[in-house]
């Protein structure tokens, strides 16, 4: 009714008589008497909407209007379920989405109900304007706030689906709050189970392993969040400090416990798989079948609840296999990659030279990648061959026949965690979608088998508050990336020291230290390694056998719109819409859904863009889920630093092949 075609409203300016019908349709449906005298749509519709709109606004209303509005016009009380039916469907229908969307905002501005009900606590439940979604959202952080996690979801679920969570900045701050409430759930759950589970190591170990892991997943999701965002008020800064909280008491607790049953039990744990063995029991074997081709990925820095992730990943197309390993101390990037090569868990020795810890195999001082690569290469020659994950991506030629052994390395979570971890979050699912990339190249040129291991894990301390810090032991200790420390002294309340060869530490130092609490020995550290805690010590191993190569029979029929035909972007986070058309069902017989990515790059092939974390996008692989027949709506967050022309693309996770394309510009408003 309120959305005509142009040829209808072409046709309406030629004839009047419409309207007289419309005034009686009106009056005798909603009770409005136009006041406008104009004859052409344009005016009619205008008060039409302005009417509708307040309408539906009144009767959600649970208290009194303001007397500042009483003399607006509204619709009888018995037609409040046409009112409210008319509403929702032009607020669903995505014809008139975006009609709906600027009519709301022009009418809010006119009438100036923000001004106006600034006063109202409570607004009801319906989205007719933005500002409401503004208050529902403080609701959901004052239910937060308060310990009231029922009703918190309770507004979460039902706004999840709000016409104004279509805009990109609502979107990421109902994100964020899905999030933080997430994580603060998890924390108040874990911490109920945790002192039946953390009786000894094994049991500590065990339950992290089975489920406790799984609050470092909701924490990165909600760091990724807090990320997301371009920049948060102090309502949203209230919401980031109570998830920061809980995550801190848990944590804080875990690991009081973790500790306590390392000075007693030593490291790593009996009748485990040390990290230090892994080549030995995981790669070497599969080596001595003839003809059998191997990859091995070094990724540094793969924390176990990311191995959870990267095998949900890979289960789809492969058999995977998950296996706890147990990092060598201290958990640092020198030490964790020389653990992972042959005989490291017989061999490998921390000396001393000129105040700095060197790792030695047999008699090879291994202080960088290079040294690391010839103890491979000395013993497999021809059979092996190195290169990092991501030029393997790229380069386009085979590799000798001789190669059996093909060594893959990725520093790059690693490298971002050091500088900006911060921002970092963003590329860990950068570095798992090259992973799957890899395995997909890896099976057309003939591998069997994959391996995917690390060095060590990592400890997000994104709540660090000033005087979070942890004064070195007295002693002569060299300290190892300010969470360990090798040499002699003694233990005082905030640390313990142990006898090296306690924590599985061969080589020149007598003794260990480290923090008893989650700080570091200089402030400021908000990513934590080369320590000892479930997060930092605990890695994955996932061995893959490789199936047979699939190739996709046809180009799944996926399209791209934005704002209804819209090219150019006004806003950084602009949402655009996907849809897989239903035809191609019969295209994925075992798989009905279809996975893809969704990415905007500038006319030089480089990300200026990608689907926003959270909702329909997975937070660890970056990549989106439809079914046939599904049209859904994905944020897109550009870079900060980026205007100009960009391509969005619709690719296979897989092959990073493209399904379909959108042209599109920024025209941001200064």
């Amino acid at each position: 009714m309120l959305s005509p075609s142009e040829g209808r409203k072409e046709a309406l300016k030629g004839q009047d008589a419409w309207v007289s019908e419309a005034k009686e349709l009106l009056s005798s449906s909603m009770g409005l008497k136009l006041v406008t005298r104009g004859k052409t749509w344009g005016s009619i519709a205008d008060e039409v909407w302005r009417f509708l709109l307040f309408s539906e606004f009144v009767f959600d209303l649970p208290g009194a209007l303001p007397e500042s509005l009483a003399e607006v016009p509204k619709a009888r009380l018995e037609a409040r379920p046409l009112v409210e039916d008319l509403c929702d469907r032009l607020r669903n229908d995505r014809r008139t989405q975006s009609v709906y969307i600027d009519m709301a905002e022009g009418i809010e501005g006119d009438l100036d109900l923000p001004g106006h009900c600034k006063s109202i606590k409570d607004l009801g439940v319906r989205d007719t304007f933005p500002f409401e979604e503004r208050a529902f959202i403080t609701q959901a952080i004052d239910a937060l706030k308060r310990d009231d996690r029922d009703m918190s979801r309770s507004i979460l679920e039902r706004h999840q689906y709000s016409v104004w969570v279509g805009k990109g900045e609502s979107q990421a701050q109902w994100g964020l709050m899905g999030a933080a409430l997430a994580l603060c759930e998890a924390c108040d759950d874990y911490e109920r189970q945790l002192p039946e589970n953390g009786r000894n190591l094994d049991s500590l170990i065990d339950f992290y392993l089975d489920s406790l892991r799984e609050v470092d997943r909701f924490q990165r999701e909600f760091e990724q969040s807090v990320a997301d965002l371009f920049e948060a008020d102090a309502i949203m800064g209230e919401v980031i400090q109570k998830a920061r909280d809980s995550y801190r008491r848990l944590a804080g607790r875990v690991h009081d416990l973790f500790i306590r049953h390392v000075e007693k039990n030593g490291w790593p744990p009996l009748g485990r798989l040390a990290n230090a063995d892994v080549f030995d029991t995981r790669v070497a074997p599969k080596l001595l079948e003839s003809g059998r081709k191997v990859a091995f990925f070094l990724v540094d820095a793969l924390r176990y609840e990311l191995g959870v992730a990267l095998k949900r990943q890979l289960s789809e197309d492969d058999a995977v296999e998950l296996s706890p390993a147990f990092a060598l101390l201290p958990t640092v990037t020198s030490v964790g990659m020389a653990s992972l090569l042959p005989e490291a868990g017989k061999a490998l020795r921390l000396t001393n030279q000129d105040g700095n810890i060197v790792p030695v195999l047999g008699e090879m001082r291994l202080t960088n990648v290079n040294q690391r690569m010839d103890v491979l290469r000395r013993r497999f020659g021809q059979r092996f061959a190195e290169m990092s994950l991501n030029a393997f991506i790229r380069t386009r030629k085979g590799l000798p026949e001789t190669v059996n052994l093909l060594v893959l390395r990725s520093a790059e979570i690693d490298n971002q965690m050091e500088t900006a971890p911060e921002t970092a979050l963003r590329l860990i699912h950068d570095t798992l979608k090259r992973i799957r990339v890899a395995i997909h190249k890896l099976k057309g040129m003939g591998f069997h088998e994959a391996v995917i291991a690390t060095d060590h894990g990592f400890f997000l301390n994104t709540h660090a508050e000033a005087g979070d810090v942890c004064a070195k032991p007295a002693g002569n200790w060299t300290v190892v990336h300010e969470r360990f420390a090798l040499g002699d002294g003694v233990s005082d309340e905030a640390n313990f020291v142990l006898p090296a060869d306690h924590l599985g530490i061969r080589g020149d130092f007598a003794q260990a230290a480290g923090p008893r609490g989650l700080a570091p020995y200089r402030a400021g550290e908000l990513y934590f390694h080369g320590g000892a805690s479930l997060q930092e010590c605990i890695v994955p191993v996932l061995s893959i056998r490789l199936g047979a190569e699939q190739r996709e029979q046809q180009k799944p029929a996926v399209s791209l719109s934005y704002k209804v035909g819209s090219k150019r972007i006004t806003t950084r986070l602009p949402v655009i819409d996907l849809f897989l058309e239903g035809r191609q069902m019969n295209l994925f017989p075992e798989h009905l859904d279809l996975e893809l990515l969704l990415e905007a790059h500038d006319k030089k092939g480089n990300l200026v863009g990608e689907a926003k974390a959270g909702g329909v996008v997975s937070p660890t692989s970056g990549t989106i889920t439809i079914k046939p027949g599904e049209r859904i709506q994905v944020t897109l967050k550009m870079l900060l630093d980026f205007e100009g022309k960009f391509t969005v693309k619709a690719m296979s996770p897989a092959t990073l092949a493209t399904y379909c394309k959108l042209d599109l510009e920024t025209d941001y408003v200064v």
